[in-house]
């Protein structure tokens, strides 16, 4: 097996690396400094016009990025096929965004959650959901995307943590200067497509390597073929995955702007439904794209010390010369992409759902643009913090990090959302109590378990995910209790949640009926080995 990932890089790696860099800058400087000046109306008027190709492709871009192969490729070499459950089990949970949370926004006529919110149970509530929004992005978009990013430039340089981290906060400060986020953004959909090519080859290479389809499912423990593990199973029990995933689920699929946002940008409703259920046909992909490079460096590479570098020890041992550049190059682009995006998300949400419309309402465009980059150098600072904090997380591969993170953000608006669309009698008080000191619990519990009593060391801890489920249903009955408690509260402001809905055409009830019984297919093949 090749050594540092560096040391393997030949003069053409270098080569391409430079010239992919250099027509970036080009774009960059061109979409920047360009004369024709264009409104950005038009960008956002034109969100009603998404078709269901480009919303299935616009979610499943979202959800899938250089973080994820990393992930899927590690967990796939420790544990099999398993984590596919994450993908394969979504299915539910968009059918859930489809037929039952985009009738309602789309009715409500809204284009963010905390708008749709605002709209049941007033301002008070769009201004927490707002704050807990920036925490989100601040830790779920934008730390674990900068811990994702460090930890590949770790490997590619042989680098600490925080040499990486600085690295790749510079690179992204260089490319923003030379406009090179707006060039990212322009060829976000190419790098993405290249990046799946890049992973079909290496599976394809690596099972030739292997010796065909046959050798590489009798080269591992059969027990990597099974989706479903026994419940005594330590790292991915069968209960943990059935009660904990959807807490995560629902609220990255169903409350999540990022993702969201795609549907509500719908010609129509049918189209949204039908953009839905194209991403549940697209993660089908997830296990032959990504879970099985790990598994193909477990038989290859069996000696591999770290299974984080499952992924970057495959693309350098199995490609030829030029390729291990335009890999590295387009991983980091990308992940630049992702971290610019993160950043600018959070100095929209705070500079015009925070300081514009609480602080300073007559504020100029100048003093909007100045605030917008002060919070991008304080979420810079903090967003380092926190990578640096997640690194030193122990006891949890790549994989369980993401989850594990997610899953203690998740259950307050898992259990708001729900009951928002299911139970009328929830009351503005439940809500706001759960938005806030349900969002200060289940984070702090994450806090306790990720950094203080470590599992590690504290084994009596339970399975992460059954901790997020616990999490999710001590406030739900909490949110009930108190809803019941305020007879008088605030209910709706507008009833329209619980209006006329356009109900599901023939077509989409087919083909997420077609869906379910291709998962329920895939569920009895890859289980009892």
């Amino acid at each position: 097996m090749k050594g540092n990932i560096v040391d393997q890089l030949t003069t053409l790696d270098f080569f391409i690396v430079g010239a992919y860099l250099v027509i970036l800058f080009i774009i960059g400087f061109r979409a920047s400094f360009s004369g024709k000046k264009k409104t950005n109306d038009t960008l956002f008027l034109a969100h009603k016009s998404l078709g269901w190709s480009s919303i299935g492709f616009n979610m499943w871009g979202t959800n899938v990025g250089p973080s994820m192969l990393l992930a899927f490729a590690s967990v796939g070499f420790s544990t099999g096929i398993v984590a596919v459950n994450f993908d394969y089990y979504a299915f539910i949970f968009l059918f859930l965004l489809a037929v039952v949370f985009a009738p309602r926004y789309i009715a409500a006529k809204v284009s963010t959650m905390p708008e749709f919110m605002g709209n049941r149970y007033g301002s008070s509530t769009s201004d927490i959901l707002a704050v807990y929004a920036l925490i989100k992005i601040l830790i779920s978009w934008l730390s674990l995307g900068l811990f994702a990013g460090g930890f590949l430039v770790r490997q590619i340089l042989g680098i600490p943590m925080w040499e990486s981290i600085i690295v790749l906060v510079t690179f992204a400060g260089i490319f923003t200067f030379a406009g090179g986020l707006k060039a990212i953004a322009k060829v976000n959909i190419f790098q993405m497509l290249l990046l799946i090519a890049v992973s079909l080859t290496l599976s394809i290479i690596g099972v030739m390597k292997v010796g065909g389809v046959s050798k590489v499912f009798h080269s591992v423990p059969p027990e990597f073929w099974n989706l479903v593990r026994p419940a005594s199973d330590p790292k991915y029990p069968w209960i943990a995955i059935l009660l904990g995933y959807p807490v995560s689920a629902i609220a990255f699929f169903c409350t999540d702007q990022a993702m969201v946002q795609s549907v509500l940008g719908a010609r129509n409703l049918e189209q949204g439904q039908l953009g839905v259920n194209f991403i549940g046909w697209l993660k089908i992909l997830s296990l032959p794209l990504f879970i099985l490079t790990g598994i193909l460096c477990f038989i290859l590479f069996p000696d591999l010390k770290d299974p984080n570098a499952a992924y970057m020890t495959m693309v350098t041992n199995l490609f030829p010369p030029g390729m291990n550049g335009l890999v590295i190059v387009v991983l980091i682009a990308v992940l630049v992409g992702t971290i610019g995006s993160s950043l600018n998300a959070l100095s929209t949400v705070f500079t015009m759902d925070v300081y514009v419309k609480k602080f300073k309402p007559q504020a100029t465009n100048q003093e909007i643009i100045r605030m917008g980059r002060i919070v991008v150098v304080i979420g810079c600072v903090f967003a380092v913090l926190v990578a640096l904090a997640i690194d030193n997380i122990k006891g949890l591969n790549l994989f369980d990090i993401f989850q594990s993170v997610l899953g203690f953000i998740a259950p307050p608006l898992a259990v708001v959302f729900l009951l928002t669309v299911f139970w009328k009698r929830t009351t503005q008080w439940a809500v706001n109590l759960i938005l806030s000191a349900g969002s200060a619990f289940s984070l702090g519990v994450g806090i306790l378990y990720l950094w203080v009593f470590t599992p590690d060391k504290y084994p009596v801890w339970p399975h992460y995910l059954l901790l997020s489920f616990y999490i999710f249903a001590v406030l739900m009955v909490s949110a009930i209790i108190i809803s019941l408690i305020d007879s008088k509260g605030v209910v709706f402001e507008h009833s329209d949640i619980h209006g006329e809905l356009v109900k599901p055409t023939r077509r989409v009830w087919l083909l997420w009926g077609a869906l379910a019984v291709v998962m329920i297919v895939l569920y009895i093949v890859f289980n009892g080995h």
